[in-house]
């Protein structure tokens, strides 16, 4: 800065500052400024990354006990103690399914196990019988006989294989090869005539009565209606009988209702009856019985025609109804 003197002199005066506290100051602002930058870009991200993992904790459970699971644990369930709500309904779905799957591994299993004991009879028979009948030599008569009895069981062990087969494709959704027009009074005027002599042999009352026309493969009713009378027939008492009685007053619906006289089937056994191998009384033979797939077989007819069959049994009477769609105008 410049001054005039009075005597026209001039001088000059400097002023200095020292401005290394304003520096310093500066070095400490931008310092702080940059940790809190630093601190609000990482803080957000890790408290993002705490609360994503604690959210995802019940996920993390529900895949470890979901890969603890295995064919021979499926007895294992998901707890819904701990879950949030909004992942309730998850787990309770997949405790269903878990449920359901147990089901039906256990059902496999048993099928598996009847399946064995049911081709292990037959095949034991036979070979029983072949090595006695080589075990010294026989004359023609008993070779015969041998070969005969062996006959019979071959058919069974044909029989359940055929039936097996037949319950795969059901499985497998059963496709109906034909349909027609079918009167069901002459499907059940056939297999009435095919029981004739063993139902007087019986004492048995057979009965039919009524009418009712669907629209279906002709083979497979008639199959489903002739497994549902020998049923009747092998479990009525001599002296008892059978009925069997055609309705399609039920709009839309045909019923085949198969009657018989016998023991009452308790409630509890009621829908097992058509399991695979189902027996109500386990400790019967072989000995005038079936493989314990008549039944199955049924259902499996009923329901690939869009029907189903069902029972009851009271006061010494059971019923078989076997619900088919009517034919339209019938």
């Amino acid at each position: 800065m410049s001054l005039a003197i009075a005597d026209g002199a001039g001088s000059t005066v400097a002023v200095a500052i020292d401005p290394s506290h304003h520096e310093h100051f500066m070095r400490s602002f931008r310092h702080a400024l940059w940790t809190v930058v630093a601190l609000a870009a990482l803080l957000p991200g890790f408290l993002g990354w705490m609360v994503a993992r604690r959210g995802l904790a019940p996920l993390r459970d529900i895949c470890r006990v979901a890969a603890g699971i295995t064919a021979n644990r499926l007895d294992q369930r998901l707890t819904a103690a701990a879950i949030p709500q909004e992942l309730a309904e998850v787990v309770q779905t997949l405790n269903d399914m878990l449920a359901r799957l147990e089901e039906s591994f256990l059902r496999l299993a048993n099928f598996s196990s009847d399946l064995a004991h049911e081709l292990r009879t037959p095949a034991s028979n036979l070979l029983t019988q072949t090595q006695v009948t080589l075990a010294r030599e026989r004359s023609a008569d008993e070779y015969q006989d041998v070969l005969a009895s062996n006959s019979e069981e071959i058919e069974r062990l044909s029989r359940t294989v055929a039936d097996m087969l037949f319950l795969a494709r059901a499985d497998n959704d059963l496709r109906l090869a034909h349909r027609e027009v079918i009167d069901l009074a002459d499907e059940v005027a056939s297999p009435f005539d095919f029981y004739e002599a063993l139902a007087k042999d019986k004492g048995l009352h057979l009965q039919a009565s009524g009418s009712a026309v669907v629209c279906g493969d002709r083979l497979m009713l008639r199959r489903a209606i002739g497994n549902l009378l020998s049923n009747a027939v092998r479990h009525t008492p001599p002296g008892g009988r059978v009925t069997v009685r055609l309705d399609d007053a039920a709009v839309g619906e045909a019923v085949v209702s198969v009657v018989n006289d016998g023991e009452t089937i308790a409630a509890e056994q009621l829908p097992r009856l058509f399991d695979r191998f189902w027996r109500v009384d386990s400790s019967r033979q072989h000995a005038g019985e079936g493989a314990g797939l008549g039944l199955a077989i049924t259902r499996s007819i009923a329901r690939a025609h869009q029907g189903d069959v069902g029972v009851s049994s009271a006061d010494g009477v059971t019923t078989f109804k076997l619900r088919l769609p009517a034919r339209p105008g019938a």
